[in-house]
């Protein structure tokens, strides 16, 4: 059967087409002499997994600048979010969730530079060793890291609507270490998650005919566990699970959770406005610490902005997931994985595209994370404690933001 791959540092993973055309790429094998003996042969080719005259382009020219800027961006995040002043439970999230971006594409990013930049793309790769080393930087190491990006994000949005809706349960909930065994936890299901793809598949050295001659590839074959219990069940739990929890679930999550954030904060204001009205000498003091409300429904529309982006990206690939899981199940023919292979080409460079602007966002809507970015790079003046002291920032804790009283 013909395994469609992704070749982007988001993975797609392994998906088994539909069998009545699942030859269409592979070659003829012979491992002898020349015989009208052939039989087929599934061999790891990257030039059968994406439209190449699509692949190239995105892959090979425009995929290292993305690289380039998301090291860089996510890099400076980290440092910036190391500093002392800065840690929080909010901020070791945000620092995990950069790191995960960072590795999802660190690790494919060599092979697409050999196979897309280089033109390396048609001639299959060997022996052994390498694809094995190929497969776990390709495809499940990053789709491990882009797993665990997901649920980081998950955990930021339910942090932020606990610290900010309900903040005495978030002294119990929410507090530092709490945090950070939360992300050890995550790291931890996200490699249990993926930790099957590490030993699905065989591969040996074979000679298949290429250009009228023997050249040696990759054979690929499935796990002998995997036969045990049947490809179909092992794929079908696979991506129903990957479905269910990896894209469904958090997505929605991600939509209830901001949608609770918007109205508590717009509950908020307007019992903030009637205090003002009754109190108002007496909220002098209160009215210095929080910044003009357009700012607080900038927060807003910026939290909804992250949320839709993401929402964006990771949707087309939830939908193209479960058709295939539909495909393969019951044998419909409800997906063209000619056309599904383009769709997921572009749903993970527009992925890929969206982790350099983590750090935009950062800056436009955190003084103290501005005011420390520039002290570390710039000089720039600041105040004694070397901060801004502005409390008007969405990179700290929901307690101590202009963001809670909303």
């Amino acid at each position: 059967m013909l395994a469609l791959k992704s070749s982007s540092p988001v993975v797609f993973n392994s998906i088994l087409e539909m069998a009545n055309n699942s030859y269409s790429d592979f070659d003829f094998i012979n491992t002898t002499r020349p015989s009208p003996q052939f039989t087929y042969v599934r061999h790891l080719n990257v030039s059968a997994m994406f439209p190449l005259e699509f692949a190239v382009p995105m892959f090979g020219y425009l995929m290292p600048i993305l690289f380039i800027l998301t090291v860089v961006t996510n890099t400076l995040v980290v440092i910036v979010l190391s500093k002392k002043h800065m840690h929080n439970p909010t901020n070791t999230i945000l620092k995990a969730m950069a790191l995960a971006d960072m590795f999802t594409v660190l690790f494919p990013a060599p092979w697409l530079f050999y196979f897309y930049t280089l033109g390396h793309y048609v001639q299959p790769l060997s022996p052994a060793t390498i694809c094995y080393v190929f497969i776990y930087m390709h495809e499940v190491i990053p789709a491990l890291f882009h797993t665990a990006s997901i649920w980081l994000t998950l955990a930021l949005a339910l942090q932020r609507h606990i610290a900010i809706c309900h903040p005495t349960a978030s002294l119990a909930w929410c507090s530092l270490p709490g945090v950070v065994k939360g992300i050890y936890l995550i790291y931890g299901l996200a490699t249990l998650h993926q930790s099957t793809r590490f030993f699905d598949r065989i591969y040996t050295t074979v000679d298949i005919w290429w250009d009228d001659g023997m050249i040696t590839v990759c054979g690929e074959s499935t796990a002998s566990w995997v036969s045990v219990i049947s490809e179909n069940v092992y794929y079908n739990v696979y991506f129903w699970f990957r479905v269910i929890f990896v894209h469904v679930v958090p997505c929605t999550a991600l939509v209830v959770l901001n949608w609770l954030l918007y109205r508590a904060m717009r509950d908020a204001k307007k019992r903030k406005a009637k205090l003002k009205q009754k109190l108002k000498q007496k909220l002098k003091q209160k009215e210095k610490e929080c910044k003009d409300p357009r700012e607080s429904n900038c927060t807003t529309l910026m939290l909804i902005a992250v949320v839709t982006l993401f929402l964006c990206v990771e949707t087309p690939l939830a939908v193209i997931t479960l058709l295939h899981i539909i495909a393969s199940s019951f044998r419909v023919p409800v997906l063209d994985y000619y056309i599904a292979n383009m769709l997921i080409l572009c749903t993970n460079f527009c992925i890929i595209a969206t982790h350099p602007i983590n750090f935009a966002i950062y800056c436009g809507m955190s003084e103290k994370f501005r005011s420390t970015f520039k002290g570390l790079f710039f000089k720039t003046n600041l105040s004694p404690r070397g901060v801004s002291n502005s409390q008007y920032s969405t990179i700290n804790d929901g307690a101590r933001t202009c963001t809670s009283g909303f």
